[in-house]
């Protein structure tokens, strides 16, 4: 693992605790926002790891989570919608 890598990993781990503040308190778009920077947090650090340990196969799972994490966001976002009624 290079210093680019390790930077990288160091910048994506800053951005983590904001994350979990907002998805543990506030209102829920505050949580809906935090739920979103967790997840794509998490997919930086899967993309990070599969390019230091040079494994392309483990680039599927950071893929996949990021079209799940979309499509669960439509569903909160749904869900949020119609409990302001």
């Amino acid at each position: 693992m290079n210093g680019w890598l390790l930077a990288a990993l160091v910048l994506l781990a800053g951005g983590l605790p904001p994350a979990l503040y907002l998805g543990s308190r506030g209102d829920g778009v505050d949580r809906l926002v935090g739920l979103q920077l967790t997840s794509a947090t998490a997919v930086g650090f899967m993309m990070v790891f599969a390019y230091a340990y040079d494994r392309s196969s483990y680039l599927i799972l950071p893929l996949v989570l990021a079209l799940l994490s979309l499509a669960g966001t439509l569903v909160f976002t749904r869900l949020l919608g119609r409990s302001d009624r």
